[in-house]
């Protein structure tokens, strides 16, 4: 549609929710779980819908439904940052972080989506994208899964041309150099090996363990050794740890005075970022500037078919986790998934607009929470 000079009124915001269960029992160093729950968020306005999703409770739909929807219904959808901020206003008295930020964050990548579909372009060229595309790294490695099902689900990344993966350690710190010897051994030598503790280790055990990690497997990147909100701990781990060990946190925040406080201490060689929990594709992009007024990198936590798209636009960008679950969920939610292409790299396509993707719910009828 010509949307020159014009506004375009939000006609309405529709919520649905999914749990996934997962196809294997998965842990990591400090949570267990058997299923996974996508809630998603449509906008229409001028005969065309946008999509957005975040992986969260149906609290973040009853957030949608009751205190958002009515918030950016009539506002200009050519305009998703006036609709952000309105949003983040009329989430004071829930307090932000948590559900009310998740439930922002679909709502605002829906909403960014739908700017692109009515522009009639995509998502990358009206984010002003600086790179191609995203590089990946390949990340599971459950602490529940045996050494066979370990080294099946990495050399699956490798073959497809993946050369970072990860895995999860902390749960049983006894059996880890086993995993790890295992996780070794499939990739081989020229695959870079991650590990996420997931705040499983207290300060002087994770500097144990980071020398370790580094001279007995190679790990070149060791996430949330210590708890993300112990910023101390980790600019001890960042300050003894081995060279060429980066120290990684991030994922778990909500706004951007989380990742102030977070870049400030000097707690993290490379900021990770959830556009689904941050505040969606506005509050990615602030997180990204953040990184590059402090000249350090961004990773992307998770949800791979919005984030490979979001992060054509960071300058400061390292990579994208590629998680099992949630490439696993969105491979049955949507249609016009991305697929990684050798090297490891998720390449938007610049042929459709928006995101490019459609709900395909009928696939996953069975699991409707909503």
């Amino acid at each position: 549609m010509d949307v020159t000079d014009t506004t375009v009124p939000l006609d309405a915001v529709r919520t649905g929710a999914w749990r996934i269960p997962t196809d294997l029992p998965e842990s990591d160093g400090t949570l267990a779980w058997d299923s996974t729950t996508v809630v998603v968020v449509q906008a229409h306005a001028g005969g065309c819908v946008g999509l957005g999703w975040t992986y969260a409770s149906t609290a973040a739909a009853d957030l949608v439904d009751g205190e958002l929807a009515g918030v950016v219904t009539g506002k200009d959808a050519l305009r998703p940052g006036r609709a952000w901020t309105a949003m983040l206003r009329a989430c004071r008295n829930q307090g932000l972080p948590g559900q009310a930020a998740m439930a922002v964050s679909a709502v605002d990548i829906a909403l960014w989506d739908l700017k692109a579909r009515l522009l009639g372009v995509p998502l990358v060229t009206a984010l002003d994208a600086v790179h191609d595309a995203t590089p990946i790294y390949g990340s599971g490695g459950f602490t529940s899964y045996d050494h066979r099902e370990l080294a099946d689900q990495l050399t699956g990344w490798v073959e497809q041309g993946v050369p970072r993966v990860k895995i999860k350690v902390g749960r049983d710190p006894g059996a880890d150099h086993g995993r790890l010897r295992a996780a070794r051994a499939a990739i081989g030598d020229d695959v870079e090996l991650y590990v996420d503790a997931n705040g499983a280790y207290h300060r002087k055990q994770a500097l144990d363990w980071a020398g370790r990690l580094r001279d007995e497997h190679g790990v070149t990147w060791l996430e949330e050794p210590v708890s993300s909100d112990d910023l101390a701990g980790l600019r001890l781990l960042r300050d003894r740890g081995p060279a060429g060990l980066d120290i990684a946190a991030g994922e778990y925040g909500f706004q951007l005075p989380y990742f102030r406080r977070m870049l400030d201490a000097g707690a993290v060689d490379c900021l990770q970022a959830d556009v689904t929990r941050c505040g969606g594709v506005s509050g990615f992009l602030r997180t990204a500037a953040l990184c590059d007024a402090h000249g350090v990198d961004l990773s992307a936590h998770c949800a791979p078919q919005i984030s490979a798209h979001v992060c054509t636009a960071v300058w400061h960008l390292r990579h994208l986790e590629y998680f099992h679950d949630h490439v696993r969920v969105e491979r049955m939610l949507f249609d016009g998934v991305l697929t990684p292409e050798p090297g490891g790299l998720l390449r938007p396509d610049r042929t459709r607009p928006g995101h490019g993707l459609t709900l395909a719910a009928d696939r996953v009828e069975r699991h409707r929470l909503r």
